[in-house]
């Protein structure tokens, strides 16, 4: 395996972009925008005195339907796979040809780097919080949802890694490729409700999310086509399944639901995201035309931030407004949560902004001297970066010993990219 994947992968059958695609670029500020718009808005909190308890707006009957665009993890994905076929094979293509392993080796960099001012900050801000006398409860359960959330970072680096393999795969077999993974999920979701081991649908956590990655591929070659037949054909499956199967129609995982569709992921969620791409496709030629130049030049730098700090924002509102004011959110759709919304987010972009401004930086990492990179070395890189994230999503930032593992496990992925002396 060293053998093939130190070798370029081979030229594809379409021309690959040559320069960042605007289409991209607005789907990932974009599906960044909905996630941090539906993270601030669904949270349904109430405080009693004791404990901070947390509903979901999006429970209210009928709402579920909204889901099937709110959530955007798939286009975030189909947006990763493109992106790292255009820069992995432009790469790849260039007269200074980047073996894979120090392709991969910046991959890491960019995604475990922005995570150390994160475990900075939250390993001991727990402890200084309970030393100045806030609950145990809320924060316990601020100090786990921000670790909760990185299970896409856990997810993308699988995706990441795979990549230089998953470009040969798609080259010599095409889209075999994505209808292989569609149907490992299709086995897996009868494995999962046959026997009723919900551990055995977590496989699709590879097989759903790989898939729509593997999308990209197409995009970034031209040869995704016939986009409307994908939404129609994608919205359509996820539509037949929620009616006849045992899917929910949420498309986010819900208080008291028996089933979700995300965690794991389901044959369900896999048709909803071939949806959204068609969609998403089929309207580029009106998006690409929107003026978002600046936006985009704006946004793009500082999305990794926008989404490692955009909860510890909400906890720091929730904080003073429900826990220290007693200020409980008002019942959904009603007249008080849709006047409440003007103060509540600008409550949200006011303790936001400075953390943009101080931990954007983070996203690049250190510009050093750095030396080859070995395919041994940068797995097992990506296995420790991937250990820390898995470690911090399971268990959070709680107090403990967890977070300090996990930083370590970074730290240690970090030093293998590290400047090596060439002989």
């Amino acid at each position: 395996m060293t053998v093939l994947l130190d070798r370029p992968v081979a030229a594809p059958r379409a021309r690959v972009a040559a320069a960042r695609d605007p289409f991209i670029d607005l789907l990932r500020v974009v599906g960044m925008a909905l996630i941090v718009f539906q993270h601030w808005t669904i949270p349904v909190l109430d405080y009693d005195g004791d404990r901070l308890t947390t509903g979901n707006a999006l429970s209210t009957p009928g709402v579920w339907v909204v889901t099937w665009l709110s959530q955007v993890m798939p286009l975030v994905f189909f947006a990763g796979g493109a992106a790292n076929a255009i820069g992995y094979l432009r790469s790849a293509g260039s007269r200074a040809a980047v073996p894979a392993p120090s392709w991969l080796a910046v991959r890491l960099r960019r995604l475990a780097w922005p995570l150390l001012p994160l475990a900075a900050v939250w390993i001991p801000l727990p402890h200084i919080l309970l030393s100045l006398g806030v609950p145990a409860q809320p924060l316990e359960v601020g100090a786990k949802l921000t670790g909760q959330l990185l299970w896409f970072l856990a997810v993308y680096l699988i995706a990441v890694t795979a990549t230089p393999y998953a470009l040969r795969l798609h080259e010599r077999y095409g889209w075999r490729v994505p209808v292989a993974l569609a149907a490992a999920a299709v086995l897996t979701d009868v494995a999962r409700f046959s026997s009723g081991l919900d551990a055995v649908g977590y496989l699709n956590v590879v097989f759903v999310w790989m898939a729509v990655h593997q999308l990209g591929f197409f995009y970034a070659e031209g040869r995704l086509r016939a986009a409307w037949a994908l939404a129609l054909g994608g919205f359509g499956a996820a539509a037949l399944l929620v009616t006849y199967g045992p899917y929910p129609g949420s498309m986010i995982g819900l208080p008291g639901a028996e089933v979700s569709n995300m965690a794991p992921p389901t044959l369900a969620m896999l048709a909803v995201g071939l949806g959204q791409v068609g969609l998403a496709v089929w309207l580029r030629p009106a998006l690409v035309r929107l003026p978002t130049r600046r936006l985009l030049d704006w946004a793009g730098p500082r999305i990794m931030t926008m989404y490692l700090w955009h909860m510890p924002a909400l906890f720091a509102v929730t904080g003073v407004v429900v826990v220290l004011l007693g200020v409980d959110t008002p019942r959904p759709g009603s007249i008080l949560w849709f006047a409440g919304w003007p103060v509540w987010f600008g409550l949200l972009c006011l303790v936001m902004w400075p953390l943009l401004k101080g931990f954007a930086r983070f996203e690049t990492p250190p510009s050093l001297p750095y030396g080859t990179a070995g395919w041994g070395g940068m797995l097992a890189a990506a296995g420790l970066v991937g250990g820390g994230v898995l470690t911090l999503t399971v268990g959070g930032f709680a107090p403990g010993g967890g977070p300090f593992l996990a930083v370590l496990a970074l730290l240690g992925g970090l030093l293998l990219t590290a400047p090596r002396t060439r002989v």
